[in-house]
């Protein structure tokens, strides 16, 4: 069905709706002709039709519609009593218009002759009598054992014979055959078998039932303990060897998801139900603001779940308002800037992944970073060097912190910073979640991912320690099993090297607060949050199943780990973990690096890119360091570097480490010192060595085919990394600038050849 045909069945379901209750209201308006409620609600109903007929292009729909409103216009207005010519001439109306709606669902339009009931109306009107109305056409069916003449009709009221040839049914269906009388000799049995009965055809408002929201979530509710139970038997007939057992819970199974899909689908609505008032907000705000802008809607007929099309209307609303305001620019500044006149917003929802993902996009000038950033610094929600050392997405996640906004002055659509923060919360509220991707100059797109329902999902169930969580499957990309000596560190972050690009780990026994427990191997569970991609250790992977969210207290939910509870097949309680909450609280400082770097494209099967630690020194130099001889990364007071005559050194886990201060090896300006240095742990050739930066920028692939060869002491070479000049560090040369070079055991090799 498309969008127009969705349109016209919803138009013929609710009139059909409103005819019938019109007809309970005008045999009731004649018991009481000065009730107000009901000629008021007889008005609006014959209104509705008539302006939505008009917009159909229904035109004799329209015509009838508006003779017959004319007339209810008078008795509103007082200026006549209802009695029963009128009562008639009203209740023709009404046949007609089911008559015509009839012929509309039957796919010939509204071409129906409706000037025999126009000009009774005019007729009840101007105070004259109104023309008595055609016969029907044809006659009724004669039974099988009527007498050979039938007799003459009886009289009937003047409306009747219209009511009874056009009403709701009858419309619809084809007039019946002649009928044939039997063959004397057919028994009877036979002669009924012969003659089947006509099909009964269902118009609009039959063939669809209106039920109210409050049963379909009682349904729902039923439906997911109807699941908890399935998951029961089918863990009982896991453990059990009864043939029987297994296939009852087998086809209980299959009878329960059937029956859930059922009811899901109930519940789902297309979003563009939310849609539909967005080309009045974007209409209303740019005039206001003095701006052209053209509104696009893609994929209006994706589904969503009826409470989550609830959750985010306000949201969306408050993003297509954000494009109009802050995206879009004013026409002069569009056209200085070559672009048309016109700004272009478009909003467009698609499935993916099992979610739903709804993008508003706008044309306009984009986000500028430094703007954030200057804002951030002003407000003190950061400071200079914390976003000096963020990149440009990181910097576009300050625009959701509480109160953040880079409003120039505070309007009535903008400038308050209560918009952004709010967004996420309430998007994360149904377990979804919201970013934001922007090319300055050129437009910015915020994206949503919405889980398609809240009632019942697929997860992977956990288990950390004696406890058990649930990880939505939506967030889960795959599992590994790893030993603990393939776990790296970087600094203090470990990582796993998957498929040649690193990973960065997070032990869900340290985000809960537990002590982790000493194993010779792991799971990891690699986990998307938004753009972010890391592994979550656990300490053993369960089960794949469906399990019913549950809602949290108040108290647990402060905790912002977890995103809902489930009851388990075995009758225990798992916690639902919030993978977006977690990444936000957990991934920050060296594993938010990570982090990042994990967002570049994967190294090349032909293993010739090379993943590098980017630090700044004094004189704004940059300089790149081979990641796979960082060890790790330090924090650590000045006042623990001593000295050992000329050298400084510093004790590290027992051991005692040269230190090399990366600016003064490579002859660039020493920088102030500050009290807590960020040091770097090299390893190359068995020689670890403490090397202090000014600070971490970055972790980025690079390709060494696209490096330059200019090279100078302590460096190999320098490169391009995202349009800026970076040296490449020569570790070997820095290890004997510090006077521990790694053993040359060439020369050893040569002399156990000579032996």
């Amino acid at each position: 069905m498309d969008g127009m045909d969705e349109i016209v069945h919803e138009f013929l379901v609710e009139s059909y709706e409103n005819l019938d209750q019109l007809d309970q209201d005008l045999v009731a308006l004649e018991s009481a002709p000065t009730s107000r409620e009901l000629l008021s609600s007889i008005f609006r109903t014959v209104h509705t039709i008539k302006g939505t007929s008009g917009f159909l292009g229904y035109g004799n729909l329209e015509r009838v519609s508006h003779t017959g409103e004319s007339l209810l216009a008078e008795l509103r207005d007082g200026a006549r009593r209802m009695d029963q010519a009128t009562t008639d001439v009203l209740l023709a109306l009404v046949d007609t218009l089911r008559a015509i709606l009839g012929s509309i669902e039957d796919g010939r339009g509204d071409d129906h002759d409706v000037e025999p009931t126009i000009a009774r109306i005019v007729a009840v009107q101007e105070g004259l009598t109104p023309p008595e109305p055609a016969a029907p056409a044809e006659a009724e069916p004669v039974a099988d054992d009527a007498p050979a003449e039938p007799a003459a009709p009886a009289p009937a009221p003047a409306a009747e014979p219209a009511r009874k040839v056009i009403g709701k049914r009858r419309a619809a269906e084809a007039p019946a055959p002649a009928p044939v009388a039997p063959t004397p000799a057919a028994p009877a049995a036979e002669q009924a078998e012969s003659q089947p009965e006509p099909e009964h055809h269902r118009n609009a408002a039959e063939s669809s039932i209106r039920v109210d929201v409050e049963l379909l979530d009682s349904l729902m509710r039923q439906v997911g303990e109807l699941v908890l139970v399935r998951n029961q038997f089918d863990r009982l007939s896991d453990r059990g060897e009864d043939a029987e057992l297994a296939r009852s819970a087998q086809r209980l199974s299959l009878i329960a998801t059937e029956l859930q899909e059922g009811v899901m689908k109930t519940r789902m609505q297309p979003i563009e139900h939310v849609w539909n008032k967005m080309p009045r907000v974007v209409r209303d705000l740019a005039a206001m603001l003095g701006r052209k802008v053209s509104l696009s809607m893609l994929g209006g007929e994706t589904e969503l779940d009826r409470s989550l099309l609830e959750a985010v209307k306000d949201p969306l609303t408050h993003l297509v308002r954000n494009a109009v305001d802050h995206g879009i620019e004013a026409p002069a500044e569009r056209v200085a800037a070559g672009k048309p006149e016109q700004g272009q917003v478009t909003l467009r929802a698609y499935h993916a992944g099992g979610q739903v993902i709804v993008e508003i996009a706008d044309d306009g000038h984009g986000i500028d970073p430094d703007a954030v950033a200057a804002s951030a610094v002003r407000k003190g929600v950061r400071t200079e060097e914390q976003v000096r050392a963020m990149s440009p997405q990181e910097i576009y996640e300050l625009l959701f912190l509480p109160g953040f906004s880079t409003a120039k002055a505070v309007t009535n659509v903008s400038g308050r910073g209560v918009g952004m923060d709010v967004v996420r919360t309430k998007i994360e509220a149904i377990g979804g979640s919201v970013d934001v991707d922007s090319q300055p100059g050129a437009g910015t797109t915020w994206r949503l991912r919405i889980p398609l329902t809240l009632a019942i999902m697929p997860a992977l169930t956990v288990t950390c320690g004696p406890r058990t969580f649930a990880i939505a499957q939506t967030n889960l990309l795959e599992l590994v099993a790893v030993e603990s000596s393939q776990l790296e560190y970087v600094g203090t972050a470990p990582v796993y090297r998957l498929r040649g690009a690193l990973l960065p780990l997070l032990s869900l026994a340290e985000v809960l607060g537990m002590e982790p427990e000493e194993q010779s191997s792991h799971t990891i569970a690699v986990l998307q949050a938004d753009e972010q991609r890391f592994g979550l250790l656990v300490d053993r992977v369960l089960n794949n199943e469906e399990i019913v969210v549950k809602a949290l207290s108040s108290r647990i939910k402060q905790i912002g780990l977890y995103s809902g509870a489930t009851v388990l097949g075995d009758g225990d309680i798992a916690l639902i973990l919030d993978v977006q909450a977690i990444a936000r609280r957990a991934l920050i400082g060296e594993l938010g690096q990570l982090v990042r770097a994990s967002r570049a494209p994967e190294v090349r099967a032909s293993g010739t890119e090379q993943q590098l630690l980017v630090v700044a020194i004094g004189e704004g130099r940059r300089v790149a360091i081979p990641l796979a001889d960082v060890t790790r990364l330090e924090r650590m007071p000045a006042d623990r570097l001593e000295r050992v005559g000329s050298r400084e050194v510093v004790q590290y886990r027992g051991d005692l480490l040269p230190v090399a201060r990366l600016d003064r090896v490579l002859g660039a300006m020493s920088y102030e010192q500050p009290e807590e240095l960020l040091v770097i742990v090299l390893t190359s050739g068995g020689v670890t060595v403490a090397v202090v930066v000014g600070e971490i920028v970055d972790i980025v692939t690079d390709d060494p085919a696209s490096r330059s060869g200019l090279e100078d002491t302590g460096l190999t070479g320098s490169t391009v990394i995202k349009d800026r000049v970076t040296e490449l560090l020569d570790v070997s040369d820095l290890l004997h600038a510090v006077g521990i070079a790694p053993f040359d055991t060439s020369a050893l090799d040569e002399d156990l050849v000579r032996i």
